[in-house]
């Protein structure tokens, strides 16, 4: 680290001279023009000439005997980032009707905003159409969050009217959570490597960018137990008491209401609302005491296993809004701090 001492001239003007050697490695030349970007008590200094460009194409070469779902895993990591084109191109003459398959279905099912441009035997083009300010980091997560809402509610139905339609619906849904999951995280790898785009992608500071990582990969995990709740309730064998349904019932809505209070504090920055999810975690233990003494008193047989697990999962909902209530205080933790 180089130190400079700032110097005033005509009176109103403060002048900061730049380490010499950054300027000759940088090219930096008389008359050159900076960016300064002011982050919390810092600057910042860019040149435009060096600003990172969006990645552009990548080719990637594919081979006959390559496994469908190995294919598809790379062009996912390509996705991931940054690259805004992806060629294919068939070494053996053509991509094989099983890979084409299987790309297929991850474009439509898990990269947000990519098309297929060109469908030709030996070549595939996937195109990233949509930019940061169109679908902002937050709105993606909001839609996450609205998508987990909804298979809570649908999951919850299905349970009190044994609806297995519902139940199998709501296990198809997971994979729209996992696309603006992985959307998200394309985004913040971008901002990552060239921090100008924090901004653009809807966020305030850096700072922010690894506490929204996690909560990403939170409400993945709650999308990822609402599907293992539905696939339990999918292998029971017979009708359920009420009032068993009811007690799993209210442990459903709890721990959700933790879950939402936690991402509303999240939104809003929130630092008393989030140490206020964090006191729950005693009432969802509570509520399931409840759901378990009543599951143990009234089910019997092959049930049990399925509902216990059922609970279980709910329980983890609770906690991982409690994990995110924690990472709401960390960001915020500024906002108690009297500065002098």
């Amino acid at each position: 680290m180089e130190k400079r001492k700032i110097q005033l001239t005509g009176g109103s003007t403060y002048i900061l001279s730049l380490p010499k050697r950054w300027a000759v490695e940088m090219g930096v030349k008389e008359g050159d023009e900076v960016e300064i970007e002011r982050r919390g008590d810092s600057l910042v200094v860019f040149l435009p000439s060096r600003k990172k460009e969006r990645k552009g194409e990548a080719v990637l070469r594919v081979s006959p005997e390559e496994p469908p779902q190995a294919l598809a895993r790379k062009v996912v990591s390509l996705y991931l980032v940054g690259y805004n084109v992806i060629r294919l191109r068939a070494e053996g003459g053509r991509i094989s009707p099983a890979q084409r398959e299987v790309l297929k279905g991850f474009v439509r099912t898990k990269l947000v905003g990519t098309e297929i441009t060109t469908d030709l035997p030996g070549e595939m083009v996937l195109q990233v159409l949509l930019r940061s300010p169109e679908l902002s980091v937050k709105d993606a997560l909001r839609r996450m969050y609205l998508i987990a809402t909804t298979m809570k509610e649908d999951t919850m139905s299905a349970l009190e009217n044994s609806n297995l339609d519902l139940a199998r619906d709501v296990v198809a849904r997971d994979d729209e959570v996992d696309r603006f999951g992985m959307y998200i995280i394309r985004q913040l790898k971008s901002a990552v490597e060239d921090p100008r785009l924090v901004r653009e992608i809807g966020l305030e500071s850096g700072r922010d960018c690894l506490g929204y990582r996690i909560v990403t990969k939170i409400v993945e995990r709650v999308s990822d137990h609402l599907v293992l709740v539905a696939q339990n309730l999918l292998q029971l064998k017979g009708a359920l008491h009420a009032e068993v349904v009811r007690r799993v019932r209210e442990m459903g809505e709890l721990v959700f209401s933790v879950f939402r209070e936690a991402v509303d504090s999240l939104f809003e920055g929130d630092y008393a609302k989030a140490e206020a999810v964090m006191g729950r975690r005693e009432e969802i233990l509570r509520v399931e005491e409840r759901a378990i003494r009543e599951v143990l008193r009234r089910v019997s047989g092959e049930d049990l296993l399925p509902l216990r697990l059922m609970i279980e999962s709910l329980r983890r909902i609770g906690e991982y809004g409690s994990d995110i209530a924690e990472i709401v205080l960390n960001l915020n933790a500024f906002k108690m701090v009297e500065e002098r």
